[in-house]
This record gives structure tokens, C-alpha cells and sequence, in this order.
């Protein structure tokens, strides 16, 4: 009988999977067939209890269970050996069949919730996938679940259990760990379970708000809109309503620029919000998909500041239309003509703070400052325009009409059918690269006014290319660590791999002084191979 050597440093990945991995595949295959046979069918299981316990399980401690067998027993370090030959994380045909069912579920949940049993039994009763939330939604709200009942709590199975695979096998990096245990706690605690509570407690019962005291604006477009203004300062909600006003109005004017100057958008971007949770632990199979490209940088800084504009514009728009009104409910607190003075006055802020950057900033990236400050202007000119023909719409368009628009190409289309359900195809980072508003936001801090940076030791690197490989947001790190620059790049999220996968420890996250922070090519490549210092 013949044996086959296997020389791969990797090891053997067509070996056979062990009993822990086959239990874990098991479980979670279970609880798959059961929400397939309740979406695509309609079926109403019953008990739903019974049925919803087996789903939550599976979904679980399948992950779990399937981590402990891969990773158990394995040295020290990062295994992410075989990504390229693994049908799933290759864009192979599992990937093509993960992506589309992903997309065909943030289809049925934005536009056909009935295809879930949302409300279409008797009498307004559910059926289906969503019947099988009730029993958890009435122990945590008081009321039957609906389309985003079931959302979020899959949405939080995914950080949580997915996050516990991470941490598994990350295990052996403190930094990881930590950031891990505070992203599962943002998920489950502040953006889950909180709101849930609240809203059991009649937290909004004057008219709905997010509850979730991490969901900042823009990335929450709708905490501005007339509707979520009104909810808030409405008195069935007092005193927790204004209480989250004003704590949205800080998170984002104090807390986010100050935070973001101490120690990057990384304490947003991978340690509090959802959307970053969600692709640290369920997406990490899929991060070595991201586009490392020339062009796809180039895309990708016109892309998140093109939304950040549109979500700029959208804002003051529907803003705008809410003074025009001639009764509002925040008139209780200060007339229309404040309401205006503060528009016109933060626009004007914005102009100057472009004008600002344009005039510190250096290289191709200070020409955004100038356009951004352009389009600033642009709208102040507009809005005074409006107002002074009394016209109630902001710039000609209804702001009704710019919000849906918004709502239907960024808020559902761009975060959430490409976002997430395209992981297995573009990686896990697409919304957050390109599109997400607040990471742009926080981008154009870090990169001119932050502390943070990833300092590089380019003696000690060997070029293997992980660094580039495995980083999420497709920055070709090795390019950096090959002239020992430092990286001071907006779309860094600080996430900690490259540091984590270089077996030559070249890189570090790290705060200090922002003297010296950027060092444009401190060493040269010549054309014969050499290095040579730039003096």
C-alpha cells in the first residue's frame, strides 16, 4: 500500500475533518436547514420555543465548536493556511452560494418582509421565520418580534459566537482579545440588549428613535430627520429622549474628533461599531479579499467622501424643510431663525475647517479639502437662496426625495446587500471602506490631526507580503514596511492584523507626538536594489 508525503509548510488541507469540526458543521447545518424551511417555505413551526432554541443553538455553538477543532492544540501564532485553496474564502462556488443567499436575505428583509411571516397571519399575527422570535421578543420587549427583531438577534449571534471563534484563534495576541470582548459587549449590551429593554419600558413609546447609545450620526442618517427630532424631545419620551439628543449631538461634535485624535478611529471603527464587529468576527475568513489596487484606492476616496456629501446634503436638506414648517416641536426649545443660524453656522465651520486642511495638508489627499470646502460653499449659497425666496426646500429638490434616495442606494443597497452579503466576493470591509460616512469622517481626522500611527521597522522585513495580504481595508502595508514609512492612512481601522500575521514583528500600533508622524519615503529603492537613506 502506497503513502502520499505531503511537503506544503502549511500542512495538509485536504486531511479530513476531525469529530469537533464534523459536530460543529452538524449543528450549524441543523439550524440553517430550519431557517431555509421557515423563509423559503412560510412554515410556522411549533412549539416555536423549542424550534428557536435548536436554531439559536446551532447557529451557536456551531462556530464555537468548529474553531475549538481546527485551532485546538496549534502553536502559537495565526493560522490562516489554505484561505486561497478553500472554496468558501477563494471566491469558489461555496463563496458565489454564501453571497447569494446573503443578498437574497437583506432582499426579503428590506423590501419583502412577509417573505419571513412578518405580520401576515390572522390578524396581524406572524408565521414563519419571524413567528419562531416571538417567545425571545416578548421576554425582552413585551410584544411580538418583527423582520428587525430577527435581524438583530442574528446580527448579534454572528459578533458574539463568530467573535468567540475569533478570539480562539487569536488568542495568543492580548490586543486582539481585549478588542474583542469590547466589540461582543458593544453588540450584545449597547446596540442589543439596551434598546430592547428600553423599548419593553416604553422608552419610545412617543415615537421611535434609535436607542443604541453608539449609533452616531452619519452613520446614523436619520438621527437629524424631523420624525427622529420630534420622538425624541416628545414627552412620552422625557426625560430619556433629549438625554439621547444631546448625547448624539456630543458623541459626535466632542467625543468622536477627540477620541479619533488620541488614538484613531480604531476605537469606533473595530472595538464599538456594528457594522466593524461585524467584520472583525464573522468576516475575518474573508479579509485577504479586499482590493489591494492603484485604482481601487483611487475609487475608494472618491467613493466614502462622495457619500459623506450626500449624507451632508440629505441632513441640512431635511433639516432645513423641518424650520421651514410653521410648527415643529423643537420650537419649544428655540424659534426657526435659530434653527437656520445653526445650519448656515456649522456649513460656514466647515468651509473654514476645509480651507484649514487644504492649507496644512500635503500631496494629492489636500485637494479633497478644496472640493469639500467648494461644495460647502456651494450649499450655503443655495440654502440662503431658498431662504430668502421663502422656499422650504433646501435646494430645489425635496428633501423627502433625497432622503429616500439616500435610504435606498446607501442605507440598503451599499451597507447592506454589497456590505455584508458580498464578504465572500469584494472581503469584508467594502461599507466600511467605501462608503461608510462616519469612517470618512474619522479618516480625515486621522490622517491630519491624530496621534496614531503604524510604525514600521523596514530593516527587519523580508517582503513575504502577509501584512498586505490580510489587511482588511486593501492597504498595501508591505510598501510601507519595505521603506520603513510610517502608516498614516485615513482608511486604517487599526485592526491590528498586519501587525499580527508579520513573523518579523516590523510593524507596531502605536500614540505618540505627531511630530514626525508622517516620514515621506525615508528610504529609496534604486533601480539596482539597493537601499539608500534619503538625505
Amino acid at each position: 500500500m502506497g503513502t502520499t508525503i505531503n511537503y506544503s509548510i502549511a500542512g495538509d488541507k485536504t486531511q479530513n475533518l476531525n469529530v469537533t469540526q464534523k459536530l460543529g458543521l452538524t449543528l450549524a447545518s441543523i439550524s440553517l436547514f430550519i431557517l431555509l424551511l421557515t423563509w423559503l417555505t412560510g412554515l410556522t413551526l411549533t412549539p416555536n420555543w423549542l424550534f428557536l432554541g435548536i436554531l439559536l443553538f446551532g447557529f451557536s455553538a456551531g462556530p464555537v465548536l468548529y474553531a475549538i477543532g481546527t485551532y485546538k492544540g496549534l502553536p502559537a501564532g495565526i493560522k490562516n493556511n489554505g484561505v486561497y485553496f478553500n472554496s468558501l474564502t477563494n471566491r469558489g462556488a461555496l463563496g458565489w452560494i454564501g453571497a447569494i443567499i446573503l443578498t437574497l436575505f437583506y432582499v426579503c428583509l428590506y423590501w419583502y418582509g412577509d417573505w419571513f411571516g412578518d405580520g401576515t397571519g390572522a390578524k396581524g399575527a406572524n408565521e414563519g421565520t419571524v413567528a419562531l422570535f416571538d417567545p425571545l421578543s416578548q421576554i425582552l420587549r413585551g410584544k411580538p418580534a418583527d423582520k428587525w427583531f430577527l435581524y438583530g438577534t442574528f446580527y448579534t449571534i454572528a459578533i458574539v459566537f463568530l467573535g468567540v471563534k475569533f478570539m480562539y484563534k487569536y488568542r495568543k495576541n492580548r490586543y486582539h482579545f481585549i478588542r474583542t470582548v469590547v466589540v461582543m459587549f458593544s453588540q450584545l449590551v449597547l446596540a442589543y440588549m439596551l434598546p430592547y429593554i428600553l423599548e419593553g419600558l416604553n422608552a419610545n413609546s412617543g415615537g421611535y428613535y434609535s436607542l443604541n447609545p453608539v449609533n452616531s450620526w452619519p452613520l446614523n442618517s436619520d438621527f437629524l430627520t424631523g420624525s427622529r427630532i420630534d420622538a425624541r424631545i416628545a414627552p412620552e419620551n422625557q426625560p430619556l429622549g433629549v438625554g439621547y439628543m444631546v448625547w448624539g449631538i456630543i458623541l459626535f461634535l466632542v467625543v468622536t474628533p477627540f477620541v479619533t485624535y488620541l488614538v484613531g478611529k480604531r476605537w469606533y471603527c473595530s472595538w464599538f461599531c456594528g457594522c466593524g464587529g461585524l467584520a472583525e468576527t464573522a468576516g475575518d475568513s474573508f479579509r485577504h479579499l479586499s482590493d489591494k489596487s492603484i485604482k481601487a484606492w483611487k475609487i475608494e476616496r472618491w467613493l466614502v467622501h462622495s457619500v459623506m456629501v450626500f449624507v451632508m446634503l440629505m441632513t441640512v436638506a431635511v433639516m432645513y424643510s423641518y424650520f421651514a414648517k410653521s410648527e415643529f416641536k423643537l420650537m419649544m426649545y428655540f424659534p426657526a431663525w435659530v434653527g437656520y443660524s445653526l445650519l448656515f453656522g456649522l456649513l460656514g465651520l466647515a468651509v473654514l475647517l476645509f480651507l484649514f486642511l487644504y492649507i496644512k495638508g500635503k500631496g494629492k489627499s489636500r485637494n479633497f479639502m478644496l472640493v469639500a470646502a467648494v461644495i460647502s460653499m456651494v450649499m450655503i449659497v443655495s440654502m440662503l437662496l431658498s431662504y430668502l425666496g421663502n422656499n422650504s426646500q433646501a435646494f430645489g429638490v425635496s428633501s423627502n426625495t433625497i432622503k429616500k434616495g439616500y435610504g435606498f442606494f446607501i442605507g440598503a443597497i451599499f451597507s447592506g446587500i454589497v456590505g455584508v452579503g458580498f464578504y465572500p466576493l469584494l472581503g469584508n470591509r467594502v461599507w466600511c471602506r467605501f462608503g461608510c460616512p462616519m469612517a470618512g469622517y474619522m479618516g480625515i481626522i486621522q490622517r491630519f490631526k491624530s496621534r496614531f500611527r503604524i510604525t514600521t521597522n523596514g530593516g527587519q522585513c523580508i517582503s513575504c507580503g502577509n501584512c498586505s495580504t490580510y489587511c482588511e481595508q486593501g492597504i498595501d502595508v508591505r510598501a510601507y514596511a519595505q521603506k520603513g514609512q510610517n502608516i498614516v492612512r485615513a482608511a486604517c481601522v487599526g485592526c491590528g492584523v498586519c501587525t499580527s500575521v508579520c513573523p518579523r514583528g516590523v510593524l507596531k500600533l502605536e500614540n505618540g507626538p505627531e511630530e514626525g508622524r508622517v516620514n515621506d519615503n525615508p528610504i529609496i529603492i534604486g533601480h539596482n536594489g539597493h537601499p539608500t537613506l534619503r538625505m
